[in-house]
């Protein structure tokens, strides 16, 4: 098991420490004067309904106080975000961690990019074990995060019309000297928003290029070639679909069919074909160092909190019958 947080497994120690130390240590006054003088306390003290009660009452601060301690414990591994845990979720492939990186080396004004902001902006906020984020031709727009509101509005801010877009610019205005823009180097800056870009990881990973199969424009120096962008994506595990906005047929098919995504020209039904490619996610590992499984995994945690909070709200009951 794998804390992501930490921090709040020392806080939480710290705080049960304390409170373990004030009801020990820390000094409670007795009011005398509330108390009443009784005779035979010796006799009495033996009778079995005196032994009873006290049985009863010792049994049932001890369960509370271990019932407390478990429901305290629970939260505080839950609230720490517990990985590696059994869930629900553990062996889903449709609920397996996934990382989508929307790529796009085309003009936001591009119909099939708005379609595709649209897309995502309609969808993103029905994920649930999903990171999503989105690249320009220079630019990294949205990285990528679970803070599903968030991305919902910036792909439906730029989905609007360009001159509605108030926001910073899609593209930043930068010019160059001895440099072109090229579909090479659109991939390899997309390819680089992934973490540890360079080595496969536990999480599906996806991108899904729209744009356009190579970048008109003056000759000049590139970064990346086909066969480097090639050799990125199959190290970081990372399986490229392509939506072509223009003839297809080019580079960029090969790179999908290598890596085992899917490539369009990209028409009318832009929604239906990222409904195809959302429907063929790259296949999770299944066994060894990079398998698969949910990036949080509450489900114990959450349920021993339950189930201490439910006995400790019933016991009352059990112990008046």
């Amino acid at each position: 098991m794998e804390l992501i947080w930490w921090i709040v497994v020392i806080v939480g120690c710290v705080a049960l420490a304390g409170c373990v130390v004030h009801a020990l240590l820390w000094p409670h006054p007795v009011d005398r004067q509330r108390l009443r003088p009784l005779a035979n306390t010796r006799r009495l003290t033996r009778l079995p309904e005196y032994l009873r009660a006290v049985r009863v009452r010792t049994i049932t601060a001890c369960l509370s106080i271990a019932l407390l301690v478990t429901a305290f414990a629970a939260a505080v591994l839950v609230t720490a975000r517990p990985m590696g845990l059994p869930s629900a979720t553990q062996n889903s492939e449709a609920l397996a961690p996934e990382d989508i990186m929307v790529c796009v080396g085309a003009p936001v004004s591009e119909p099939a990019v708005a379609a595709t902001m649209r897309y995502f902006a309609q969808r993103v906020t029905s994920f649930g074990a999903e990171r999503i984020g989105l690249t320009s031709a220079n630019r990294r727009v949205v990285p990528l995060t679970r803070d599903y509101q968030y991305a919902a509005g910036q792909f439906g801010a730029y989905a609007q019309p360009v001159e509605q877009q108030d926001g910073e610019p899609f593209v930043a205005p930068v010019s160059y000297v001895d440099y072109a823009e090229n579909v090479e180097d659109v991939l390899a800056l997309c390819l680089t928003g992934f973490p540890t870009f360079d080595e496969k990881t536990p999480q599906r990973r996806s991108l899904i290029y729209v744009g356009p199969q190579s970048l008109p424009g003056p000759g000049g120096a590139q970064l990346f070639t086909d066969e480097r962008v090639r050799e990125m994506a199959a190290a970081a595990g990372v399986q490229v679909n392509v939506l072509a906005t223009d003839t297809g047929g080019g580079p960029l098919d090969e790179l999908a069919r290598s890596t085992g995504g899917r490539s369009f020209e990209a028409g009318a039904t832009v929604d239906g074909q990222l409904d195809d490619i959302r429907d063929h996610p790259p296949s999770a590992a299944s066994s060894g160092d990079n398998a698969t499984r949910s990036v949080e995994t509450p489900d114990v945690g959450l349920v021993v909190a339950l189930l201490a909070v439910v006995a400790l709200s019933l016991w009352p009951v059990v112990v008046r019958r």
